[in-house]
C-alpha cells in the first residue's frame, strides 16, 4: 500500500454490493468480529456503521476510522480492548450494554466515546456503577488539590493571609506537621479531661456544700473545667478566623456540636452572677442545672479526630433505608404484640397491663430482650405470646444488620483506598516534576540563550505538569493518558 494512493485499486466502488448486505471483517486486538451492514446501519452514527460506508472514500476516509487496514480480506484493525468492544457490540443486537464485571467503568466509557456509542444505552446498573467511579476520581483529585493548596505558597497573598493559612493548617490538619499533630493530641486530650470531670463532679463524696446547704462541684473540678473550656473556645475562635469560608464553617454540624459544648459554660455564669437580678434563685439553678446537663454535647467532639466515628456517622446516614425497615418491623410487633397482651392477660385478676398504650413498654423490652421485669405475663397464653413476641423481636433486628455492617465496611475500605490512591498521585507528580526539571536542566545546557525569557516560562509549565498532568479532574488540560485515566 502506498501512502499517496486515494484509492484501494481493489474496492470495489460501482456499488454492485448493497451496504445493507456487505459484510466487513472488524480485528480488535487480535479477535475477529464480522458483521454486516444491516445490522451496523441501525444506528448510523457509530464508528463501526461508518466503517461500511468508508471504502469508497480511499486511503484517508478508512484510516480516520481504524488503525490498519487488509484490503484483500477487508478487515480493518484496532488496537483497542477487546474484552470493552465485546460488551459494545451488544448494542447491535439487543439494544443495550452491560459492562462485564472486572472492566474499569472509566475505560469502558472511553471505549465506548471511542466507538461512537451514546451512554443511553448503558444499563442502569452499570451506570450507577460509572457514576460511583466518577465520584471516587473526584474525591481523590479534592484530595490531592488540597494537599497541592496546602503545599503552594503564593507570593502575591498578604501576610495576614499566609498567617490564616498557616493557622489552619496547624488546627485542621494534624498530618500537616508535627506540631500540628501535638496540638491535635492534646485537644483529644482536653476533650478526654473535661468528660472525665463532667462525670466525676456528680460523684456526692467530691461535691461541697455552698453557704446555702445545696450541693456543688468541688473547686478543683470547676478550676478545671473552665481551663478545659478555655481551650475549646481560643481553639474554635481561632479556627473560625482562620477559616477560608466563614458561613460555610459556622453551618457545619460538627462546628455546631463545638459551639454547643463551649455556650452552656459562658450561660450558666451569666445567669449565676446576673440572673439573680432578674429572677428567684431556684429558678436559676435549674436552668445552670439544665445548662451543665448539655456538657455531654462536647463527647461528639471526639468525631473530629477519629475517622472510625466519622465511618460510623456516615454508614448510619447511608443506611436510613435498612434503620427504617427495622423501625418499622420493631413498630409493628410491639403494637400488635401488646394488643394480644393486653387482651390475654384481662382474664387474671392481679394482671400488670392495664391499657395497651402501657403494654408498649412491655412490648419493647420484651422485643429487644432487655427483658426489665417490672410488667410480665401472669396467664399461660400471655406468657406464649410473650415468647413468640421475643422471638421475633431477635429475627427484626438481626436481618437489617447484614446491609448495615456492609455499608460501615465498605465506606471504610473505600477511605482506605482513595487516601492510598491519593499518596500515590503525589508522589507520581513529584516524580514528574522532577523529570521535567532534569529535562529543563539539560536544555538549559544545551541551549544557554534560554535562560533568560523563557527561563522563568518554562519553569511555570512544569509547575503546571506537577499539578494537573496525573489527575484530569484538576485541570481542564489532558497532557497524555495517564495512571488514574487508565485506572491501573
Amino acid at each position: 500500500k502506498m501512502a499517496g494512493d486515494s484509492r484501494f485499486p481493489d474496492v470495489d466502488t460501482d456499488g454492485s454490493e448493497n451496504s445493507e448486505e456487505m459484510e466487513i471483517v472488524v480485528n480488535v486486538g487480535g479477535v475477529r468480529q464480522v458483521f454486516y451492514g444491516d445490522n451496523l446501519n441501525q444506528y448510523p452514527e457509530t464508528r463501526l456503521a461508518e466503517l461500511v460506508n468508508c471504502l469508497s472514500g480511499g486511503y484517508d476516509s478508512i484510516f480516520s476510522l481504524c488503525d490498519d487496514y487488509d484490503p484483500g480480506k477487508r478487515e480493518f484493525y484496532f488496537d483497542r480492548d477487546p474484552d470493552a468492544f465485546k460488551c459494545i457490540i451488544d448494542v447491535y443486537y439487543f439494544g443495550e450494554i452491560h459492562m462485564k464485571k472486572g472492566i474499569c467503568p472509566i475505560c469502558f466509557k472511553n471505549e465506548m466515546e471511542f466507538w461512537k456509542v451514546d451512554l443511553k444505552f448503558l444499563d442502569d446498573c452499570c451506570k450507577a456503577h460509572l457514576s460511583e467511579k466518577k465520584e471516587e476520581l473526584e474525591e481523590i483529585a479534592r484530595r490531592v488539590q488540597l494537599i497541592l493548596d496546602d503545599l503552594g505558597i503564593d507570593a502575591s497573598e498578604s501576610h495576614w493571609k499566609r498567617c490564616q493559612k498557616c493557622i489552619w493548617k496547624f488546627l485542621e490538619k494534624p498530618e500537616s506537621s508535627y506540631p500540628a499533630r501535638v496540638i491535635a493530641v492534646l485537644s483529644f486530650l482536653f476533650i478526654l479531661i473535661s468528660s472525665v470531670v463532667m462525670c466525676v463532679g456528680t460523684i456526692p463524696d467530691l461535691q461541697v456544700v455552698d453557704a446555702e446547704g445545696n450541693r456543688m462541684e468541688h473547686p478543683t473540678l470547676e478550676s478545671i473545667e473552665t481551663a478545659c473550656i478555655g481551650w475549646f473556645t481560643m481553639e474554635y475562635v481561632l479556627r473560625l478566623i482562620s477559616s477560608p469560608n466563614k458561613l460555610h464553617f459556622a453551618l457545619s454540624f460538627m462546628n455546631i456540636v463545638d459551639v454547643l459544648a463551649i455556650l452552656p459554660f459562658y450561660v450558666s455564669l451569666t445567669l449565676t452572677h446576673l440572673g439573680a437580678k432578674l429572677m428567684e434563685l431556684s429558678n436559676v439553678q435549674q436552668a445552670v442545672q439544665a445548662l451543665r446537663i448539655m456538657r455531654i454535647a462536647r463527647i461528639f467532639k471526639l468525631a473530629r479526630h477519629s475517622s472510625g466515628l466519622q465511618t460510623l456517622t456516615y454508614a448510619l446516614k447511608r443506611s436510613f433505608k435498612e434503620l427504617g425497615l427495622l423501625l418499622m418491623y420493631l413498630a409493628v410487633g410491639i403494637f400488635v404484640f401488646s394488643a394480644l397482651g393486653y387482651t390475654m392477660e384481662q382474664s387474671h385478676p392481679e394482671t400488670l397491663f392495664k391499657s395497651i398504650p402501657q403494654s408498649f413498654w412491655w412490648a419493647i423490652i420484651t422485643m429487644t430482650t432487655v427483658g426489665y421485669g417490672d410488667i410480665y405475663p401472669k396467664t399461660t397464653l400471655g406468657k406464649l405470646n410473650a415468647a413468640i413476641s421475643f422471638l421475633c423481636g431477635v429475627i427484626a433486628i438481626a436481618l437489617p444488620i447484614h446491609p448495615i455492617i456492609n455499608n460501615f465496611v465498605r465506606y471504610y475500605n473505600k477511605q482506605r483506598v482513595l487516601e492510598t490512591a491519593a499518596k500515590h498521585e503525589l508522589e507520581l507528580m513529584e516524580l514528574n516534576s522532577a523529570e521535567g526539571k532534569a529535562t529543563g536542566s539539560r536544555s538549559e545546557l544545551e541551549d544557554p540563550s534560554r535562560e533568560g525569557k523563557e527561563g522563568p516560562f518554562y519553569s511555570s509549565r512544569i509547575k503546571v505538569s506537577h499539578s494537573d498532568t496525573f489527575i484530569h479532574l484538576l485541570s481542564e488540560e489532558k497532557h497524555y493518558r495517564t495512571r488514574l485515566q487508565s485506572c491501573k
